[in-house]
């Protein structure tokens, strides 16, 4: 899962949508990562606005385990993540 998480990692960060899903999925269950569920909901957030629909049934899935402070994190994160 290590290896996952770094290619993921690296094509999420250049804007993939897919990729953040799986990334955001690897936060989600902790596989390869420390389960995170603000970064699992940044991700899931980022692949959403790209239009990957499954992306946002898992940001809201994510979102039911969440504290009301955990999302506003996660959006603000979203909100300040650009490409690399």
């Amino acid at each position: 899962y290590t290896e996952a998480v770094k290619w993921y990692t690296t094509a999420a960060e250049q804007g993939f949508s897919r990729a953040q899903n799986n990334l955001g999925n690897m936060y989600l269950s902790g596989k390869g990562v420390p389960q995170n569920y603000v970064q699992a909901h940044m991700w899931f957030g980022l692949a959403f606005e790209q239009g990957l629909t499954k992306a946002g049934e898992n940001r809201d899935k994510v979102a039911g385990r969440m504290t009301p402070a955990q999302i506003d994190r996660a959006e603000t994160l979203a909100q300040q993540w650009e490409p690399k």
